[in-house]
């Protein structure tokens, strides 16, 4: 059996960009002095005339993010989703969102799997307050495959747009050949009647790894990856609660305004049903390994497992 090939989104969100402007002249790309972790020095490294560093000025960025897009040009801004959600949030609502410009955020280090950097930028609400900004369409790809063509989706799409990629190494699961991007539209992945797993992100992977384990068991688990928290895919969230009558939602983030929070809004509206959310549960995280740090907070594999298997009273 062939190794699981690995690699972190924010290392395809790099190379996606070159790919990108071979596309696309009118490309612009800012960071905030972290290329070197955001990967946009890979896109630096080819055309470096077309970089920007911002320096440690992550609102100052967005706002010269705004004015090249009012001025006609495609700009993706770059730098840790702390950062680009959390401190430069004012900036983001009042000069990128309420104008509608054409600003793309490409966010990395994400989540609890920011390890050992902790608390302070281990950005557990990012989609939350993404997604509450009118006009703001918002992506977490799950894997190489998805990441990339997310950054051409949303090269295409008119409007802002934020991009969650992650610090960690995740298994690309997705055939690059056949993949086909889609905003705003989920992904069946497995089929199942038993229960309905929502995942997006890094978790994606873990839900199919969940997968198996309970078909091992007799439990017929739907999975379903959810790449776009916002515009969500109401008709498939409706049809998994349907046709399976449990959901359990799975995200690095907080179960607070994120992807669960999404899928309930649905629920509650045209298909009540029981939802259990997995993901961070109120409290901040901590300085430690990514992967510990992602076992402790129930982010994995054996934690679906268990929640679907005590939410089927099996």
């Amino acid at each position: 059996m062939a190794d699981i090939v690995k690699k972190a989104t924010r290392e395809s969100y790099g190379e996606a960009l070159i790919e990108l402007y071979k596309k696309r002249n009118d490309l612009v790309v800012l960071d905030a002095d972290v290329a070197e972790a955001t990967k946009t020095v890979t896109f630096k490294k080819a055309y470096p005339d077309r970089h920007f560093d911002c320096g440690i000025q992550e609102q100052n960025m967005m706002g010269v993010a705004a004015g090249l897009a009012a001025a006609g040009k495609l700009v993706f801004a770059s730098c840790f989703a702390m950062f680009a959600a959390g401190r430069a949030f004012e900036i983001v609502r009042n000069s990128i969102g309420y104008p509608r410009l054409n600003v793309k955020i490409g966010a990395t280090h994400a989540g609890i799997s920011v390890g050992e950097d902790g608390a302070s930028h281990q950005c557990n609400e990012d989609l939350a307050l993404m997604r509450v900004i009118p006009n703001m369409t918002v992506i977490s790809p799950a894997d190489d495959v998805e990441a990339k063509a997310a950054v051409m989706a949303m090269a295409e799409h008119d409007g802002p747009a934020y991009l969650r990629f992650g610090r960690l190494a995740v298994p690309v699961f997705n055939d690059k050949d056949s993949y086909r991007f889609e905003i705003g539209k989920g992904v069946t992945l497995k089929d199942g009647g038993d229960v309905a797993i929502i995942a997006t992100g890094l978790m994606v992977s873990e839900a199919l790894a969940a997968y198996d384990a309970l078909s091992g068991q007799g439990i017929s688990a739907r999975i379903i990856n959810i790449h776009t928290i916002k515009p969500i895919d109401a008709d498939i969230i409706i049809k998994a609660a349907k046709e399976t009558g449990k959901i359990i939602t799975v995200e690095e983030h907080s179960v607070i305004g994120g992807l669960g929070s999404a899928v309930c809004d649905v629920t509650a509206e045209f298909c009540p049903v029981p939802v259990r959310k997995i993901g961070v549960n109120d409290v901040f995280g901590h300085s430690g390994p990514a992967v510990d740090l992602l076992k402790e907070f129930g982010l994995c594999a054996d934690n679906i497992v268990k929640t679907a298997k005590d939410f089927l009273g099996k």
